[in-house]
């Protein structure tokens, strides 16, 4: 058979959706490490510390739900930044089973040290904003469909 005449093969590498998405995951989180590294930041402790920046004093939960990130990966996570002194938890008067991360001082300043690493990882992206965007908007609504 030729590839005109050949039936769809449902597991060719080809015909995922899963395999490029995870691969232009991996290629883009490596294009981050350069930017991240002076901060002393990973990726996803980066992405943790946007969303604390955006969101301060939050319950871990809601910080897991935001990240979509389970109990499991947070929690050590949250304990090495914690540690670098850019965060604390602290059991929450209301409810004791819950956790509250706050910011420090600290972990607020380094929001400014890390306010270049957008555009830097824009110059490496040859794809237009109105691109981006639309890949953006589709990959919110995948992910909004599989949660």
């Amino acid at each position: 058979m030729n590839d005109q005449t050949a039936e769809f093969d449902p597991l060719k590498l080809d015909n995922q959706l899963c395999f490029p998405l995870y691969a232009a995951s991996r290629e883009l989180t490596r294009h981050y490490k350069p930017f991240l590294d002076p901060l002393g930041l990973t990726y996803p402790q980066y992405v943790t510390m946007m969303a604390l920046w955006e969101h301060d004093g939050v319950k871990v939960g809601e910080l897991g739900s935001t990240l979509h990130l389970d109990s499991a990966t947070l929690t050590p996570l949250l304990k090495r930044l914690e540690a670098r002194g850019y965060l604390t938890r602290k059991r929450s008067a209301e409810d004791e089973r819950a956790v509250i991360v706050t910011l420090t001082d600290e972990g607020r300043a380094l929001r400014k040290r890390a306010l270049s690493v957008p555009s830097c990882i824009a110059g490496c992206i040859s794809i237009s904003p109105e691109e981006a965007y639309q890949l953006k908007t589709l990959l919110e609504k995948l992910v909004s469909v599989l949660s």
